[in-house]
């Protein structure tokens, strides 16, 4: 082959200039995990959980080779993406970083990887997704119930497994730096955590942001946004298009004693949310409050 056989070819058949076929873009989402079932329980491991699990099922059409399921988890070894276990299992790693600005599609170029590894690795690498990577909405059967389980540590990295003394050590020091996390049933998303002398509940809303901060703001002007004595909403998060409302309560409180308390205020919220009065004065300035502490996870 000659020289000029070998360089770049800069025209196509008819002479003009040749063009380089660019990926498609990724188009930006706001709830990048609506129409998967339980959305909140998606932003939830992603943005607020230390140490969680919760299974998956490939949609039969999509399923990789040999692979029906994998399990979505917070966090893996070595911020790891994905992991291949030798028995199968696929893991995939929902904050280890997302590279577009769509969550849902990373996260499954990140199962396509997990899937793709040969059993007994780890995915360090997953190539960029662009718009013609598929999203979870189309991989995952989106009848199958998606159920997060909370751990106490990260024990669900090894799964049983025999350690030596090194990674024994290794996995001590990754369980020291978990909060403890509890569930509350009152409502839906709604976790217990203590973080040092400190303790919140966090709550995922379900509903457009925009709408849950009206809510709130009602609320908050009616002084009706605790859960009770020594409790006080501190402000919230705003992660992958819904609302992360953060209550301050008494740092030496159980999660159960304040079950009716969140569950009365889920009422209240219910409420406010369902109004279709335009906002007083006084829930615009709350409103205003709630915007200038709110702060955008990711």
């Amino acid at each position: 082959m000659g020289k000029a056989s070998r360089r770049r070819r800069t025209t196509d058949d008819s002479g003009a200039p040749a063009t380089r076929q660019r990926p498609a873009p990724v188009p930006y989402v706001n709830r990048p995990f609506e129409g998967l079932p339980r959305e909140t329980e998606w932003v939830a491991i992603r943005e607020i959980l230390p140490a969680a699990t919760a299974a998956v099922t490939f949609a039969p059409a999509h399923a990789p080779e040999g692979v029906e399921r994998a399990t979505i988890a917070t966090v893996l070894p070595m911020a790891w993406p994905a992991v291949h276990r030798a028995d199968g299992t696929v893991l995939v790693g929902t904050q280890s970083g997302s590279t577009s600005g769509d969550p849902s599609r990373d996260l499954a170029a990140q199962l396509l990887a997990g899937a793709a590894a040969e059993p007994g690795s780890a995915v360090q690498h997953v190539p960029a997704a662009t718009g013609d990577t598929p999203r979870l909405q189309d991989l995952l059967d989106t009848s199958a119930p998606f159920e997060v389980v909370v751990h106490e540590g990260f024990d669900f990295w090894v799964d049983g497994q025999d350690l030596d003394e090194e990674g024994r050590a290794s996995l001590d020091r990754a369980n020291e730096s978990v909060v403890p996390t509890r569930r509350m049933s009152a409502l839906p998303s709604a976790y217990w955590v203590r973080i040092g002398e400190r303790t919140y509940i966090r709550l995922v809303l379900p509903d457009d942001e925009d709408l849950a901060t009206d809510a709130l703001a009602r609320l908050h002007a009616a002084g009706e946004t605790g859960l009770g004595d020594g409790t006080r909403l501190l402000g919230a998060f705003r992660a992958c298009g819904l609302l992360v409302p953060v209550f301050e309560v008494p740092a030496d409180s159980d999660p159960d004693v304040h079950e009716d308390a969140l569950g009365a205020f889920g009422t209240r919220y219910a409420a406010a949310l369902a109004s279709a009065a335009p906002l007083t004065a006084a829930e615009r300035r709350a409103r205003s409050g709630l915007l200038s502490r709110q702060v955008t996870l990711r």
